[in-house]
């Protein structure tokens, strides 16, 4: 699949130049450094926090409304969650499948995690779940033909529309 420069885009993420920062490397791992940057959620598209859980935006998302969930601390795998952090998990993975149903009303979604580098993970020093809407017909030329996406909705107006769409009962309030 063939790139575009995006170059604005670079403000979203400061990543290493691998963006695989391996557990234990806390410092390195992109997320971490969002979730600790003291910047408003708005700014770093973060679109709630829980105790042990948050939501984010996906910066080089794969259709608008592509988010992340994860667990706040720093863990690769999935079964060393303690019970607290994948219960709070698994309800906002479902409180993302809400908001996206809510601000976008897809005709299906994707939810998925890649684990491990080998699974195809970006980051695989930290476990994430994406979720993302999809549409029937949603593989366009420009991606048959051309091996390009194109985003008709900016990263900011993404966040906007599922904040407002987040249950608030769901997974509690920001």
């Amino acid at each position: 699949m063939e790139r575009l420069w995006a170059g604005w885009r670079g403000a979203y993420v400061d990543a290493p130049e691998t963006g695989s920062a391996e557990p234990g490397d806390v410092g390195a791992c992109v997320f971490c450094r969002i979730l600790a940057s003291g910047q408003p959620d708005e700014a770093t598209y973060v679109l709630w926090r829980g105790e042990h859980a948050v939501a984010i935006l996906n910066a080089y998302p794969y259709t608008s409304g592509h988010l992340m969930l994860m667990p706040t601390r720093h863990v690769a795998d999935l079964e060393t969650l303690d019970a607290a952090e994948g219960k709070e998990l698994w309800a906002a993975v479902r409180a993302g499948v809400t908001a996206l149903k809510t601000a976008y009303q897809p005709a299906g979604l994707n939810v998925g995690a890649n684990l491990g580098l080998a699974g195809g993970a970006g980051i695989p020093g930290h476990l994430h779940v994406h979720c993302l809407p999809r549409w029937a017909g949603d593989t366009n030329f420009m991606t048959t033909v051309a091996e390009v996406r194109v985003l008709p909705e900016a990263l900011s107006t993404t966040w906007s529309r599922l904040r407002a769409a987040w249950p608030r009962t769901d997974v509690g309030d920001t």
